[in-house]
């Protein structure tokens, strides 16, 4: 996946800025990646005005999840998880699991991760995800706190862990699924949550996602961004760069909410409350 391009405050025309018909969540944002940091008060704004009232940040390693918790101090309706990415499963080590505890502990995080399985790519071996994403289930176990949770091409595997551990970790969400029929079903069994990105916008790739959509409940979906990757491609207009921001989470939204059958304005107020109630986020008189 290519890299997104660093932009200027005029990143958004005007034609894709709409605002949502209720308040949302997104509960996957990358927001210390390097393409915010030179506008991420105005990357925040913009989405305060697409209706868009609640970030999680997403924390893949110690540095990210530090950062992720400071951007969340600064701002209202901001939240951050605190784990480590599949992808760099081989840093795992003791002195990172007592960094990832602190973590959990600060108040401002409300969920460990992004850990899981990555067989797509391996860049860590099968081997040291495994033992750093058990590592972190025990972590979550102690923590009290729900899963953040990366799978791909690791369906099976993943369902055989969850599986052992179920009864033990709280809740979980399986972040920017892709999978197939069976893995859904797998995950649904085990009463576990589902996040959808811009995926489903996607008309090369994201077609059996579209025949799935149907089959989750409301109240085990939430959606995200997954920012700045993913980049939904129903937009009406095209960007300067292709970097994606929570203010372009309306048009995710649409999508679902056409595959599933309900209006916009439900499936947003469905997913915001899921979302509070997993991530124990607080609410308010038009969220209720």
């Amino acid at each position: 996946m290519a890299q997104p391009n660093e932009t200027d405050d005029s990143f958004l025309p005007e034609a894709l800025q709409f605002r949502s018909p209720a308040s949302l969540v997104d509960i996957g944002a990358n927001l210390t990646h390097e393409s915010f940091a030179r506008d991420i008060e105005s990357v925040i704004a913009r989405t305060r005005a697409a209706g868009v009232d609640t970030l999680i940040l997403t924390g893949t390693d110690r540095e990210h999840a530090e950062q992720a918790v400071s951007l969340a101090q600064q701002h209202t309706g901001l939240y951050a998880t605190a784990g480590v990415h599949p992808h760099d499963a081989s840093h795992w080590t003791p002195e990172m699991a007592q960094a990832m505890r602190t973590l959990h502990g600060a108040a401002e995080v409300v969920a460990v991760g992004e850990c899981g399985l990555d067989f797509n790519r391996n860049f860590s071996t099968p081997e040291q995800q495994e033992h750093a994403f058990e590592a972190q289930l025990g972590l979550a176990v102690e923590s009290g706190l729900p899963l953040f949770v990366h799978e791909r091409d690791a369906g099976r595997r993943m369902l055989d862990i969850l599986k052992a551990w179920r009864n033990d970790i709280s809740q979980a969400v399986v972040h920017c699924f892709t999978g197939d029929r069976d893995t859904l079903f797998g995950y649904l069994d085990l009463d576990l949550h589902i996040g959808l990105t811009g995926w489903i916008c996607d008309e090369r790739r994201g077609h059996h996602l579209r025949d799935l959509v149907g089959n989750i409940p409301l109240d085990r979906l939430m959606v995200e961004t997954d920012c700045p990757y993913l980049l939904p491609r129903n937009l009406p207009a095209k960007l300067k760069g292709r970097r994606n921001e929570p203010a372009l989470l309306p048009w995710i939204v649409r999508e679902i909410a056409h595959w599933q059958g309900v209006s916009e304005r439900e499936l947003a107020q469905a997913t915001t409350l899921t979302a509070q109630r997993f991530f124990q986020l607080p609410t308010t008189q038009e969220d209720t």
